[in-house]
Protein backbone atom coordinates (compact mmCIF):
# COMPACT_ATOMS: atom_id res chain seq x y z
CA UNK A 1 0.00 0.00 0.00
CA UNK A 2 2.74 2.48 0.92
CA UNK A 3 4.48 2.50 -2.51
CA UNK A 4 1.15 3.05 -4.27
CA UNK A 5 0.25 5.83 -1.85
CA UNK A 6 3.55 7.57 -2.61
CA UNK A 7 3.14 7.11 -6.39
CA UNK A 8 -0.44 8.39 -6.30
CA UNK A 9 0.60 11.41 -4.27
CA UNK A 10 3.39 12.37 -6.69
CA UNK A 11 1.12 11.88 -9.72
CA UNK A 12 -1.54 14.09 -8.16
CA UNK A 13 1.02 16.82 -7.44
CA UNK A 14 2.46 16.63 -10.94
CA UNK A 15 -0.94 16.74 -12.62
CA UNK A 16 -1.87 19.88 -10.71
CA UNK A 17 1.48 21.64 -10.78
CA UNK A 18 1.51 24.99 -12.65
CA UNK A 19 4.67 24.03 -14.56
CA UNK A 20 3.24 20.78 -15.97
CA UNK A 21 2.63 21.11 -19.75
CA UNK A 22 -1.07 20.83 -20.64
CA UNK A 23 -0.48 17.84 -22.90
CA UNK A 24 0.97 15.93 -19.93
CA UNK A 25 -1.92 16.54 -17.54
CA UNK A 26 -4.29 13.96 -19.01
CA UNK A 27 -1.76 11.06 -19.02
CA UNK A 28 -0.77 11.93 -15.45
CA UNK A 29 -4.39 12.00 -14.33
CA UNK A 30 -5.05 8.63 -15.99
CA UNK A 31 -2.02 7.16 -14.20
CA UNK A 32 -3.21 8.61 -10.90
CA UNK A 33 -6.66 7.04 -11.33
CA UNK A 34 -5.20 3.63 -12.14
CA UNK A 35 -2.86 3.85 -9.14
CA UNK A 36 -5.79 4.71 -6.92
CA UNK A 37 -7.77 1.81 -8.38
CA UNK A 38 -4.90 -0.59 -7.66
CA UNK A 39 -4.70 0.72 -4.09
CA UNK A 40 -8.43 0.05 -3.66
CA UNK A 41 -8.04 -3.51 -4.99
CA UNK A 42 -5.21 -4.16 -2.51
CA UNK A 43 -7.31 -2.79 0.36
CA UNK A 44 -10.19 -5.08 -0.60
CA UNK A 45 -7.89 -8.11 -0.90
CA UNK A 46 -6.46 -7.40 2.55
CA UNK A 47 -9.99 -7.12 3.92
CA UNK A 48 -10.90 -10.49 2.40
CA UNK A 49 -7.75 -12.04 3.85
CA UNK A 50 -8.59 -10.79 7.33
CA UNK A 51 -12.14 -12.08 7.06
CA UNK A 52 -10.95 -15.53 5.98
CA UNK A 53 -8.47 -15.86 8.85
CA UNK A 54 -11.15 -16.15 11.54
CA UNK A 55 -14.46 -17.97 11.30
CA UNK A 56 -16.33 -15.60 13.61
CA UNK A 57 -16.05 -11.83 14.17
CA UNK A 58 -14.55 -10.36 17.32
CA UNK A 59 -15.72 -7.37 19.37
CA UNK A 60 -19.42 -8.11 19.06
CA UNK A 61 -21.68 -5.31 20.28
CA UNK A 62 -25.07 -3.78 19.43
CA UNK A 63 -24.68 -1.99 16.10
CA UNK A 64 -26.85 1.04 15.32
CA UNK A 65 -27.77 -0.12 11.83
CA UNK A 66 -30.10 2.83 11.18
CA UNK A 67 -27.29 5.33 11.79
CA UNK A 68 -24.84 3.32 9.69
CA UNK A 69 -27.34 3.22 6.82
CA UNK A 70 -27.95 6.96 7.10
CA UNK A 71 -24.22 7.63 6.67
CA UNK A 72 -23.90 5.13 3.82
CA UNK A 73 -26.89 6.62 1.99
CA UNK A 74 -25.37 10.09 2.30
CA UNK A 75 -22.17 8.77 0.75
CA UNK A 76 -24.12 6.91 -1.94
CA UNK A 77 -25.90 10.16 -2.81
CA UNK A 78 -22.54 11.87 -3.25
CA UNK A 79 -21.32 8.95 -5.37
CA UNK A 80 -24.42 9.21 -7.55
CA UNK A 81 -24.06 13.00 -7.90
CA UNK A 82 -27.82 13.33 -8.25
CA UNK A 83 -28.17 10.71 -10.99
CA UNK A 84 -30.15 8.23 -8.84
CA UNK A 85 -33.23 8.42 -6.65
CA UNK A 86 -33.15 7.00 -3.13
CA UNK A 87 -35.88 5.74 -0.81
CA UNK A 88 -35.43 4.32 2.69
CA UNK A 89 -37.72 2.38 5.00
CA UNK A 90 -35.60 1.89 8.11
CA UNK A 91 -36.59 0.88 11.64
CA UNK A 92 -34.58 3.36 13.75
CA UNK A 93 -34.84 1.25 16.91
CA UNK A 94 -33.78 -2.10 15.44
CA UNK A 95 -30.12 -2.78 16.17
CA UNK A 96 -27.98 -5.81 15.40
CA UNK A 97 -25.48 -7.75 17.47
CA UNK A 98 -22.30 -7.86 15.42
CA UNK A 99 -19.06 -6.19 14.41
CA UNK A 100 -19.80 -2.62 13.31
CA UNK A 101 -16.79 -2.23 10.97
CA UNK A 102 -17.50 -5.49 9.14
CA UNK A 103 -21.23 -4.84 8.82
CA UNK A 104 -20.66 -1.33 7.51
CA UNK A 105 -18.33 -2.76 4.87
CA UNK A 106 -20.96 -5.30 3.75
CA UNK A 107 -23.86 -2.84 3.72
CA UNK A 108 -21.90 -0.11 1.92
CA UNK A 109 -20.75 -2.54 -0.78
CA UNK A 110 -24.35 -3.52 -1.52
CA UNK A 111 -25.65 0.05 -1.62
CA UNK A 112 -22.70 1.45 -3.60
CA UNK A 113 -23.11 -1.39 -6.13
CA UNK A 114 -26.72 -0.34 -6.65
CA UNK A 115 -25.38 3.06 -7.71
CA UNK A 116 -22.29 1.97 -9.65
CA UNK A 117 -23.94 -0.75 -11.72
CA UNK A 118 -27.22 0.91 -12.68
CA UNK A 119 -28.07 3.68 -15.11
CA UNK A 120 -28.93 7.29 -14.22
CA UNK A 121 -32.53 7.69 -13.09
CA UNK A 122 -32.59 4.33 -11.28
CA UNK A 123 -34.51 4.14 -8.00
CA UNK A 124 -32.54 2.57 -5.12
CA UNK A 125 -34.67 1.49 -2.15
CA UNK A 126 -33.10 0.43 1.16
CA UNK A 127 -35.20 -1.42 3.74
CA UNK A 128 -34.19 -2.46 7.28
CA UNK A 129 -36.82 -4.22 9.35
CA UNK A 130 -37.59 -7.10 11.66
CA UNK A 131 -39.40 -10.12 10.25
CA UNK A 132 -40.49 -13.40 11.86
CA UNK A 133 -37.42 -15.09 10.34
CA UNK A 134 -35.09 -12.41 11.72
CA UNK A 135 -33.76 -8.95 10.79
CA UNK A 136 -33.37 -8.25 7.08
CA UNK A 137 -31.60 -5.55 5.09
CA UNK A 138 -32.82 -5.22 1.52
CA UNK A 139 -31.23 -3.14 -1.25
CA UNK A 140 -33.53 -3.01 -4.25
CA UNK A 141 -33.20 -1.20 -7.57
CA UNK A 142 -35.36 -0.95 -10.69
CA UNK A 143 -32.36 -0.99 -13.00
CA UNK A 144 -31.48 -3.19 -15.93
CA UNK A 145 -31.33 -6.41 -13.90
CA UNK A 146 -28.98 -9.39 -14.17
CA UNK A 147 -29.31 -12.46 -16.39
CA UNK A 148 -29.91 -15.73 -14.47
CA UNK A 149 -26.64 -17.33 -15.55
CA UNK A 150 -24.62 -14.65 -13.76
CA UNK A 151 -26.36 -14.76 -10.36
CA UNK A 152 -24.64 -17.89 -8.92
CA UNK A 153 -21.22 -16.37 -9.68
CA UNK A 154 -21.74 -12.81 -8.45
CA UNK A 155 -19.93 -13.40 -5.14
CA UNK A 156 -16.83 -14.85 -6.81
CA UNK A 157 -13.70 -12.73 -6.62
CA UNK A 158 -13.29 -10.39 -9.60
CA UNK A 159 -16.40 -11.72 -11.34
CA UNK A 160 -18.08 -9.00 -13.40
CA UNK A 161 -21.32 -9.08 -15.35
CA UNK A 162 -20.30 -6.12 -17.50
CA UNK A 163 -16.51 -5.79 -17.44
CA UNK A 164 -16.35 -2.48 -19.28
CA UNK A 165 -18.96 -0.83 -17.06
CA UNK A 166 -17.33 -2.19 -13.90
CA UNK A 167 -13.98 -0.69 -14.90
CA UNK A 168 -15.56 2.65 -15.70
CA UNK A 169 -17.35 2.72 -12.34
CA UNK A 170 -14.14 2.03 -10.41
CA UNK A 171 -15.34 -1.27 -9.00
CA UNK A 172 -12.79 -3.86 -7.85
CA UNK A 173 -14.93 -6.96 -8.38
CA UNK A 174 -14.50 -7.86 -4.70
CA UNK A 175 -17.41 -6.06 -3.03
CA UNK A 176 -19.90 -8.92 -3.08
CA UNK A 177 -17.24 -11.42 -2.03
CA UNK A 178 -16.52 -9.23 1.01
CA UNK A 179 -20.23 -8.87 1.79
CA UNK A 180 -20.74 -12.64 1.61
CA UNK A 181 -17.81 -13.32 3.95
CA UNK A 182 -19.03 -10.75 6.47
CA UNK A 183 -22.53 -12.22 6.45
CA UNK A 184 -21.23 -15.77 6.83
CA UNK A 185 -19.27 -14.65 9.90
CA UNK A 186 -22.51 -13.25 11.35
CA UNK A 187 -24.46 -16.48 10.60
CA UNK A 188 -26.41 -14.55 7.97
CA UNK A 189 -27.22 -15.18 4.31
CA UNK A 190 -26.94 -13.08 1.17
CA UNK A 191 -30.01 -13.57 -1.03
CA UNK A 192 -29.89 -12.30 -4.61
CA UNK A 193 -32.94 -11.97 -6.87
CA UNK A 194 -32.88 -10.33 -10.26
CA UNK A 195 -34.51 -10.39 -13.65
CA UNK A 196 -33.38 -8.58 -16.80
CA UNK A 197 -35.35 -5.38 -17.27
CA UNK A 198 -36.96 -5.56 -13.82
CA UNK A 199 -34.13 -4.69 -11.47
CA UNK A 200 -32.33 -6.51 -8.66
CA UNK A 201 -32.67 -7.14 -4.93
CA UNK A 202 -29.77 -7.98 -2.62
CA UNK A 203 -30.97 -8.99 0.84
CA UNK A 204 -29.07 -9.80 4.05
CA UNK A 205 -31.04 -12.22 6.24
CA UNK A 206 -29.82 -12.36 9.85
CA UNK A 207 -30.77 -14.97 12.48
CA UNK A 208 -33.60 -14.03 14.87
CA UNK A 209 -31.32 -13.95 17.91
CA UNK A 210 -29.13 -11.21 16.44
CA UNK A 211 -31.82 -8.52 16.79
CA UNK A 212 -31.41 -5.96 19.57
CA UNK A 213 -33.71 -3.03 20.26
CA UNK A 214 -32.28 0.28 21.35
CA UNK A 215 -34.03 0.41 24.72
CA UNK A 216 -33.10 -3.17 25.68
CA UNK A 217 -29.79 -4.68 26.69
CA UNK A 218 -30.30 -8.16 25.25
CA UNK A 219 -31.34 -9.76 21.96
CA UNK A 220 -35.06 -9.75 21.18
CA UNK A 221 -37.43 -12.32 19.85
CA UNK A 222 -38.75 -11.51 16.36
CA UNK A 223 -41.85 -9.40 16.12
CA UNK A 224 -45.01 -11.20 14.97
CA UNK A 225 -45.01 -9.07 11.82
CA UNK A 226 -42.77 -6.47 10.27
CA UNK A 227 -43.52 -2.83 11.08
CA UNK A 228 -42.42 0.26 9.19
CA UNK A 229 -40.96 2.97 11.41
CA UNK A 230 -38.71 4.93 9.11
Amino acid sequence: RTPLTVITGFLENLAGAPGTPPEHRRPLELMRRQSERMRTIIEDLLTLSRLEMDEHPADLAPVDVAEELRLILNEAGALSAGAHRFEADIDPELMLMGNAVELRSAFSNLIYNAVKHTLPGTLVRVTWRQEPQGPILSVQDNGQGIAPEHIPRLTERFYRVDKARSRDSGGTGLGLAIAKHVLNRHDARLIIASEPGLGSTFACRFPPGSAVYEDLAEPCAPAPRAQSRG
